[in-house]
């Protein structure tokens, strides 16, 4: 495959076939993120898309069992367009079993509840949502468009078109200020929000983000490694959701956990009180990722 640009996708999609359908991501505010900056916002013609599928299963097509629609926000495209996706993937891969795409809630709100049933039917069952925070004065300076009320909405419909939710929550957010309100309020739309899968990653400030100039200027600062544990503490201590995937072991963290919420609850805590005591030891700067 030949991809336009660095190609970003979830962990898990490690195996699946990445079909770059849109270019960029069509909201590419938020001041956190560079991953799509150098991008314009695109959709790819659709006979090239479908070309590409038809590649895809000349070659691999009796292994491809998972397809992720790239780049940003795919659910962005138009319900028409993922239906002739899809048909196309169960059409071409023998094996095909789900369909999954990076999405907002901005894109979920798009979407009426009967085109994402729709969608839901014809193989789209997994979203990658990242709310980042769920404290609106947070929200609203990481320039992500959407609030707390906004993500429950979206959440819930996609609940009851029967697609499956990756939430990620990114500790530090809130910087130093709100790191408290950020955690706590993070934890309550965790609960709302009810996803099967729940991550935690470690904002990292990066050059050329807009963060990065706000960092420079005072006007944010990410809290130290023991404040991004007691966030950590936070989360894990008040999310509620019915039973869901937890997973803080991403290279950005500094303390690696995984169980499941609210089942490892206590677990889960007697880990993080370890770390912030020091009785464990703690990611080296060296070895974090982004």
């Amino acid at each position: 495959m030949d991809y336009e640009g660095p190609m970003f996708r979830p962990p898990s999609e490690a195996h699946s076939f990445i079909l770059q359908a849109t270019i960029g991501c069509s909201w590419n505010h938020c001041t956190y993120c560079v991953m799509y900056r150098h991008k314009r916002f695109r959709v790819r013609p659709l006979e090239d898309c479908l070309g590409e599928v038809d590649w895809a299963s000349r070659e691999h097509g009796a292994s491809v069992d998972k397809v992720f629609v790239a780049d940003g926000d795919a659910l962005k495209l138009d319900t028409d367009y993922w239906l002739e996706l899809l048909a196309a993937f169960r059409a071409k891969f023998p094996r095909f079993r789900r369909a999954s795409c990076y999405a907002t809630a901005l894109n979920l709100l798009e979407k009426s509840p009967g085109e994402l049933r729709r969608l839901r039917e014809a193989g789209l069952t997994l979203l990658y949502i990242g709310p980042e925070s769920g404290d609106d004065e947070t929200l609203r300076r990481l320039a992500k468009g959407a609030g707390y009320d906004d993500h429950v909405e979206a959440a819930r419909r996609a609940r009851e078109a029967g697609m499956t939710q990756s939430l990620i929550f990114l500790l530090g957010a809130g910087g130093v200020e709100r790191s408290i309100e950020h955690a706590q309020a993070s934890a309550r739309l965790a609960t709302a929000m009810d996803p099967a899968f729940l991550n935690a990653l470690t904002l990292t400030v990066l050059p050329f983000a807009p963060i990065a100039k706000q960092e420079a200027s005072g006007r944010f600062r990410l809290p130290g490694v023991q404040g991004l544990l007691r966030e950590l503490r936070i989360l894990v201590a008040e999310s509620n959701p019915a039973n869901a995937l937890f997973r803080a072991n991403h290279a950005s963290n500094y303390l690696p956990l995984a169980g499941r919420l609210p089942r490892d609850r206590a677990k889960l805590l007697l880990e993080v009180d370890r770390g912030l005591t020091g009785e464990v030891a703690l990611r080296p700067e060296w070895a974090r990722g982004l």
